[in-house]
Formats: structure tokens, C-alpha cells, sequence
């Protein structure tokens, strides 16, 4: 198959470029990928053309739809593509829809998170998401919890492919992380009043964002501020991740902490809700209350390398071999 791939890749940062950089890597092993992306890209795999896209400041999204569509035209023309996947509900799976509609190729949509979460409750973001799960041919959200919410935007065929995993290590329990942008919606000032009650623990906040300076201010002397890290670099030296966040799809970072050995404390919303087992390899909570309690517990040497040794089995779960088989049946099934 030849297959036009649009979404974020390396060197953009965050799990939806690592996400779509795995499956492409994957898919080129037997098939011809082709990537459209935001700026510019460096490198060149095989079978797989990296495409600089333009920004217009102020009107990212909405410019990058309308030229990322142009260029998806173009490039069907010259390349006849199978299908088209875009990652991330919004302007980039919008771009999908005006190729779609304009070549008649199939569309596969991946919802993430935040863009059923987010985008989908502001005034144009709305119409992206609405559009694009109705016109999708089939839409791969990576939880149930995303499966379910792009059911009542309009989606019809749905597939449940979870996100995965692909490093492994042991951690050193060295210190509490926080590993995320630095924003209201990630809830990154809870994390900081934890350390605020645990003035005995190290505290680690690895992410940019709007919040750095203020949180700085704010914050603590146990709590350290790492700017942008790679996760493993994070994890490796992490006994408990905590992820306070106020909504989320999926929670990746968890399922990297799990391959990591790291138990998890996270906010009982989302997609979190499925990777943490009460219990089991971390705790869920909904007040800062009992967030103190389960932290306290996790912290206990004993109970923190039980949970840390469920942690890693349930990350052999989450394989990429597997999920992008299913990803591969999904294009199979929307070719024909």
C-alpha cells in the first residue's frame, strides 16, 4: 500500500510525533509512506518523504489545513495513494477530509486526547472535529474513553487501538516526577502542593509552558525544574510518577513509567482511568486529600517495588507490534 501519513513527527516533541515516527517505522517495512507535517523535518528514511509545511503566525492550524490539503492533492496525483491517515481531530484530520474529498481516497482519523477533549468544544475546533469524524471512514481512538466520546461526535466505525511502549529500563527512585506541558489543564499546581507536604521527598517537573515562571515562584526547595527531557530520561530516576492532569485521553507517560517499573498516581479522569489498577500499579484520586495518602503509600519501599513490578507486566501489554497490526487491518478493511 502506499499510504499518505499526516500528523506530528520528530523533532516535534510530544506522543503524538513518537506515536506516528513508531508506525511509520513499522508500515515502511512493506508499504511506501509518505508524511505531512508542521515545519521542517530533518532526515530521510526509506520509502518515507518528509514535506516542510508553512506557518502563517497566528493562524497555525487553520493554514496549515488548507496548504497541507493542497499538498496532499499534489502529491496523490503524482504518487496515487491507497489512503490517507491523519493524526489528531482537528485542523490536521480536517486537512484529511478536503483531500478525501477532493481524490476520493479513504480517510482514517486518530483521536489522541485532547482533541476530543479540548478542540472539539471551541467555536471552529468544533466543526473540525464534528467534520472529520463524520467524514472518517474509520476512526482509531487510542482508549475507550476517547472511543466512546467520538461515538457521540458522529463517528461510526470505531476502532479501540491502544497507544504502546517501546523502551524499557529500571528506574533508580531517585525522585517524584511530573512529566507534561506546563498548564492549568495538565494540573501541574496540584503536583506542586504535594511537594509542598512531602518537604522530605525530591520533587521533579520535567515539561515547558505558559505556568514555568509562576509554578518557579511558587514553588517549594525540594522541587526542581528540569525544562524540556526526553521521558526515559526522566523515568530512569523516578520511584513514583504522578500525573494530576484535569482531563486526558490516553496518559502515555504512564505506560512509559510502567515500562520503567515506576508506579503511577493520577487524576481519575480519562484515559487514565484504564491504565491505572487501583492497587495494582499505582492509585487514582479526585481530591489532593487523598492524592497525600496514596503518595504516602507508594512511598513505603515495600509497596513501591511491588507496584513498580505489576507496572512493568502491564506495559508488556501495550505492544506496537500488536497495535499496528490492528492499525494495518483497519487500512485493509477501509481500502476494499
Amino acid at each position: 500500500m502506499r499510504i499518505l501519513m499526516i500528523g506530528h513527527y520528530p523533532p516535534h516533541r510530544g506522543g503524538v510525533a513518537r506515536h506516528v515516527k513508531d508506525l511509520v517505522d513499522y508500515l515502511s517495512r512493506e508499504h511506501e509512506v509518505h508524511v505531512i507535517t508542521y515545519g521542517t523535518v530533518k532526515g530521510k528514511g526509506e520509502n518515507v518523504s518528509y514535506v516542510k509545511v508553512p506557518n502563517i503566525f497566528g493562524l497555525r492550524g487553520t493554514s496549515f489545513t488548507l496548504l497541507a490539503s493542497k499538498l496532499g492533492v499534489k502529491l496523490h496525483k503524482k504518487l496515487n495513494f491507497d489512503l490517507i491517515h491523519a493524526h489528531y481531530v482537528g485542523t490536521t484530520s480536517y486537512a484529511g477530509v478536503l483531500i478525501k474529498e477532493r481524490t476520493g481516497l479513504p480517510l482514517v482519523v486518530t483521536a489522541h486526547g485532547s482533541d476530543l477533549d479540548f478542540t472539539s468544544k471551541l467555536p471552529l475546533g468544533s466543526y473540525y472535529v464534528k467534520k472529520s469524524l463524520i467524514k472518517a471512514n474509520a476512526v482509531i481512538a487510542v482508549s475507550h474513553y476517547l472511543g466512546v466520546k467520538a461515538k457521540m461526535l458522529g463517528a461510526e466505525n470505531v476502532k479501540v487501538i491502544p497507544n504502546w511502549v517501546t523502551k524499557t529500563g529500571k528506574s533508580r527512585g531517585e525522585y517524584i516526577a511530573f512529566i507534561g506541558r506546563l498548564t492549568e489543564y495538565k494540573g501541574v499546581e496540584d503536583f506542586i502542593e504535594l511537594a509542598k507536604l512531602f518537604p522530605q521527598e525530591k520533587f521533579v517537573v520535567a515539561g515547558e509552558g505558559p505556568l514555568l515562571k509562576k509554578l518557579m515562584k511558587e514553588s517549594p526547595k525540594n522541587v526542581k525544574f528540569l525544562g524540556y527531557k526526553p521521558s526515559e530520561d526522566v523515568l530512569s530516576k523516578a520511584k513514583v510518577l504522578i500525573l494530576p492532569s484535569k482531563r486526558e485521553g490516553f496518559g502515555l507517560v504512564i505506560l512509559e513509567a510502567n515500562s520503567f517499573k515506576v508506579p503511577s498516581l493520577g487524576r481519575r479522569v480519562g484515559g487514565i482511568r484504564e491504565i491505572i489498577r487501583d492497587g495494582k500499579n499505582g492509585y487514582t484520586f479526585s481530591a489532593l486529600d487523598e492524592a497525600y495518602e496514596y503518595l504516602k503509600e507508594l512511598l513505603n519501599p515495600k509497596k513501591g517495588r511491588k507496584a513498580g513490578a505489576i507496572s512493568y507486566r502491564i506495559s508488556r501489554f501495550y505492544s506496537m507490534e500488536e497495535s499496528c497490526k490492528r492499525i494495518l487491518k483497519v487500512y485493509e478493511e477501509v481500502v476494499g
